[in-house]
């Protein structure tokens, strides 16, 4: 489970780091990751955590199937939150394909976009 810091949950959030993120995609998945920089707050320059959020759509298949792709995805994520920039926003879409692949092979799809989008 991710912590309530790293959790990704109002929908402009959602919105612009889709819109104006990096974008890498694979079979099982589309990673969206954008980087606004530290916020000011007063006079100093305030760098919060980076946040996840997941889109797991109907059409990836029924209530239980979504819910364990949003299992798999969250737990996987968990891994990488260390590895992202300080005020990072990703934003990982499920693609149908992901309800019948395995842990392992989410797991790969997600470094590989991960690897793609994180500039160093």
């Amino acid at each position: 489970m991710l912590s309530a810091p790293h959790r990704l949950r109002d929908s402009e959030s959602f919105r612009i780091a889709v819109r104006r993120g990096r974008r890498a995609g694979s079979r099982t998945l589309v990673v969206h990751l954008l980087d606004p920089g530290p916020e000011v707050r007063g006079d100093r320059p305030v760098v919060p955590a980076a946040r996840v959020g997941f889109v797991v759509s109907k059409s990836v298949g029924n209530a239980a199937t979504r819910n364990r792709v949003k299992r798999r995805l969250r737990h996987l994520a968990r891994e990488h939150v260390s590895s992202l920039p300080g005020s990072a926003v990703l934003v990982v879409r499920a693609l149908p394909e992901s309800a019948s692949s395995s842990y392992e092979e989410l797991a790969a799809d997600l470094e590989r976009c991960l690897g793609r989008v994180v500039v160093a």
